[in-house]
């Protein structure tokens, strides 16, 4: 009876001895290493080795690091998609500009119309496209200059920009309707 006691009181000594943990935190391990490895690929700009690298960790990853992996992995995606866009005509790019604009990518949609005029510095259709895209997102003044350059370079956008619901927001500006209507006094 009193070995019985003994082992009973030996196991209950064992099972409330602390054990070793394995380290559970995010920070280590392989997951960690490779989802760091991934990222300093990122950071070197290397896209598709990140990308690969990323998609072969998500699997596995632990949650504290599978969302940024995702976060990861549509950044190098959007800059391989970015890096592989060729236009052969400047027109060509404005179509994707706007395109970008009519997705919500403005900021996107911006760099490509900003190009097509340092490419191009007569290219009205662009500075139309820019002063759409300020009007949908609330930059009045640049809107007006934008729609003043390409009504100077085609004065066919004034036209156009009378019947463009693009053009809402900029409505009850008085100095919109001035643009558009100079003939009325």
């Amino acid at each position: 009876m009193q070995e019985a006691k003994s082992a009973a009181s030996s196991r209950k000594k064992s099972a409330a001895a602390p054990r070793a943990k394995s380290s559970g935190h995010p920070d280590t391990g392989p997951a960690f290493q490779q989802y760091n490895a991934a990222v300093h690929l990122v950071q070197q700009g290397k896209y598709e080795k990140a990308l690969a690298a990323l998609e072969k960790l998500l699997p596995a990853a632990p949650p504290q690091i599978a969302e940024r992996c995702r976060m990861y992995m549509a950044t190098c995606r959007r800059q391989l998609q970015h890096a592989a866009l060729s236009f052969a005509t400047p027109e060509e790019r404005c179509d994707y500009a706007v395109s970008q604009l009519n997705q919500g990518l403005f900021e996107e949609a911006r760099e490509h119309f900003i190009a097509i005029i340092a490419d191009r510095p007569t290219a009205d259709y662009a500075f139309y496209g820019l002063a759409v895209l300020d009007s949908i997102t609330g930059r009045g003044q640049e809107c007006l200059n934008n729609l003043a350059r390409a009504i100077e370079l085609n004065p066919r956008s004034r036209l156009q920009a009378r019947s463009d619901n693009d053009f809402l927001n900029m409505l009850d500006d008085p100095r919109f309707t001035e643009l558009l209507y100079p003939e009325v006094p």
